[in-house]
């Protein structure tokens, strides 16, 4: 499967962004798809989670209550929506995916990446 994350940019602090993960190739609704970030000088980190019907989701502490994760796999795509934007959520975001029923928060349990987009809040 191919991945392509798009919506990415420049915003204010407080300000709202939504995310895309569009999957190409393969059946994209037995996949688990996560979204990760990787901030300047800092490792990747978990952001968000979704099983592959959407019932299931999860999410770092430190984007509880502002970030949610959905999928609409009629459309092949995931979505994060990202409110109440921090400096500190300035980074890389990339969608990644994995053919199970399950989720997961490890980046080296998922095989599919894509490219990445930049978020960047200023504050």
């Amino acid at each position: 499967v191919q991945l392509q994350a798009s919506g990415g940019g420049l915003v204010q602090a407080g300000g709202s962004l939504r995310l895309s993960c569009a999957a190409s190739g393969r059946t994209f609704s037995s996949f688990a798809t996560g979204w990760f970030r990787q901030a300047p000088g800092k490792e990747r980190e978990f952001v968000a989670v979704i099983n592959w019907n959407g019932v299931s989701t999860a999410c770092a502490d430190s984007v509880k209550g502002r970030f949610t994760i959905s999928r609409d796999n009629a459309k092949n795509t995931v979505y994060l929506q990202m409110n109440s934007l921090k400096p500190e959520d300035t980074a890389v975001y990339y969608c990644a995916a994995r053919r199970s029923y399950s989720v997961f928060v490890v980046a080296d349990e998922y095989d599919y990446w894509g490219q990445g987009t930049l978020v960047t809040v200023s504050s």
